[in-house]
């Protein structure tokens, strides 16, 4: 016989009932920090979130390894023809090269102008889940770019901050430094100051070409109707 509590229920029956609560509440506190969790994810989506920094040899070894992995060139498209490109890179512009010319910071250059359907372009051809890697000259439009697209919900996309020609040698990403020894090669008459490919796809040996293959160049350039 089954002692009782004096509200009627058996000991047995209050033992079950108590384990049953306590495991609803387990399940109602994990569910809450599961929806909490993709919430904070689905907010944190494009805001704050920064590329994941790859070298171009990484990027590289991506491209012969890792399924829906494609090298996105952003450079202009003189540059893509001109100074070369990666195999099987597609060329869509971040910012257009222009015909203004003009001092821009400590340079006189000719400018450039945004592309302002970058986003349109890309979703064109490239879906959200796709591995985008994203190749500039030097580092410094492909962050921009990566971080936009990450913004437009693609999920994995990969900065490749070396470039495809380098940075201007000396480079340091400490602004002092950086500073520092640019002073002191300039200075000195450093052999290759100012000048690429100390680093950067070229750098590494990796496989580039002149060649304009009409599957990779910028689609609006082509000449056929856009969707």
């Amino acid at each position: 016989m089954n002692n009782l509590y004096p509200w009627g229920k058996t000991i047995d029956e209050t033992s079950v009932s108590c384990r049953r609560r306590r495991l609803m509440r387990r399940h109602s506190f994990s569910i809450f920090f599961v929806l909490l969790a993709l919430i904070s994810t689905s907010a944190g989506m494009g805001y704050g979130q920064e590329p994941k920094r790859i070298l171009s040899v990484e990027a590289f070894d991506m491209l012969n390894t890792v399924p829906d992995t494609y090298l996105v060139d952003i450079r202009t498209q003189p540059e893509y023809q001109f100074v070369g490109h990666p195999f099987k890179a597609y060329n869509y512009p971040y910012l257009f090269f222009t015909t203004t010319f003009a001092k821009d910071d400590e340079k006189p250059s000719y400018q450039l102008t945004k592309n302002k359907v970058f986003l349109e372009q890309i979703g064109k051809v490239f879906k959200k889940t796709d591995n985008l890697l994203i190749l500039d000259r030097d580092g410094t439009r492909s962050g921009q770019a990566a971080k936009e697209l990450l913004t437009a919900g693609y999920k994995n996309v990969f900065d490749v901050y070396d470039g495809f020609e380098g940075s201007e040698f000396p480079a340091f990403d400490d602004p002092n430094k950086h500073k520092y020894y640019r002073q002191l090669a300039k200075r000195n008459n450093i052999y290759g100051f100012e000048h690429r490919r100390h680093s950067g796809w070229q750098f590494w040996g990796l496989p580039w070409t002149y060649d304009m293959d009409p599957k990779y160049v910028y689609p609006p350039d082509l000449g056929v109707p856009q969707k």
